[in-house]
């Protein structure tokens, strides 16, 4: 007889996943409205500011006013108000979707990744998760937009075609390796998606931006939007600072891998597809970290980012779906 599955458990747990997506995509407006409004606010004041000066005044305190420093509390501007408000409903959504993960393991009495709907799952809160703990400033808000479309895009992927009742997992998973190396590669890979998306954002916005850093970028919707983003030198510590974070992860979860088809296969590693594929990741995020260090292959650097992250979705999909191999989720 097998193990009994806690149903209502298991329907609480889908309906939190669900609220989870609609709450993310209710801050993402917010982010939206902070990135559409932020450039009429700081107009705003630098029109107020020379309207003083030419009547005599004193000028008005702004983030770019060299030696002010401006109260946050009493010019706290409307944009920004929206973004608190966005990067906290973006923290309520994954309060929520942690609480969903943590019910389908109360619910199958198993740890709750033994399956595709079930990883995504994780990956999309780790990813959050990384978002909200380095994108918390101001001057980085902006990129949690870029993140979250992914991420909810992921969701709704994972309820409408990967979605799996609670149920048990398969006797090769029956195993500790599972907490071990799926916990440490699914976080890993939602960490290199906040990556690929700053190292996006960074080729964007480069393409307009003189060497002093300012933009010059066309007079349209794309344009202003490139205006609301981080400076080029931001986009890229924060696509080397995540990467740093997540390849010495996603090493770990291969090397734990390989100890678990030893035990579980009788070989450390035997070039299934899925293991395959998982390499020439890892070689893919070496590179970039060797070009990111490297005044010549700089340049290059972003370009391997976001190749690497489309190794790691390839892995995650077409992998899984379409090539047959011992890791398949399908």
């Amino acid at each position: 007889m097998g193990p009994v599955i806690d149903e209502t458990m298991a329907g609480y747990s889908d309906v939190m996943f669900t609220s989870a997506a609609a709450i993310y995509a209710f801050a993402m407006v917010l982010l939206v409205i902070e990135l559409a409004t932020s450039r009429v606010d700081s107009s705003a004041a630098r029109d107020r500011s020379r309207e003083l000066v030419a009547a005599g005044g004193a000028p008005i305190a702004t983030a770019s006013t060299p030696g002010v420093v401006v109260d946050d509390g009493a010019r706290r501007s409307k944009s920004e108000r929206f973004g608190r408000m966005g990067y906290a409903v973006a923290a309520v959504g994954l309060v929520l979707q942690l609480a969903s993960i943590v019910t389908r393991g109360m619910a199958t009495g198993r740890l709750p990744w033994g399956n595709m709907y079930e990883f995504v799952s994780i990956t999309c809160a780790g990813a959050v998760l990384v978002g909200l703990v380095m994108l918390r400033s101001k001057e980085t808000r902006p990129i949690l937009v870029f993140v979250l479309f992914p991420v909810l895009i992921l969701m709704f992927v994972a309820e409408g075609a990967l979605y799996t009742d609670a149920g048990p997992v398969v006797p090769a998973l029956k195993s500790y390796w599972l907490a071990i190396h799926v916990t440490i590669v699914s976080i890993g890979s939602g960490i290199f998606l906040v990556s690929g998306v700053a190292s996006l954002l960074y080729l964007m916005r480069r393409r307009y931006e003189r060497p002093d850093g300012s933009l010059d970028a066309p007079d349209n919707a794309y344009g202003r939007l490139l205006a609301a983003l981080p400076s080029s030198q931001v986009l890229d510590r924060v696509a080397y600072g995540t990467v740093i974070v997540a390849f010495p992860l996603f090493s770990a979860g291969v090397i734990c891998g390989a100890i678990w088809a030893e035990a579980a296969w009788g070989r450390a590693w035997g070039w299934d597809p899925k293991e395959t594929v998982s390499f020439v990741s890892w070689v893919v995020y070496a590179a970039y970290l060797h070009a990111r260090a490297t005044s010549v292959w700089r340049k290059a650097a972003p370009y391997i980012n976001i190749f690497g992250f489309i190794t790691m979705m390839f892995n995650l999909f077409f992998i899984n779906y379409v090539v047959s191999g011992l890791h398949s989720y399908a």
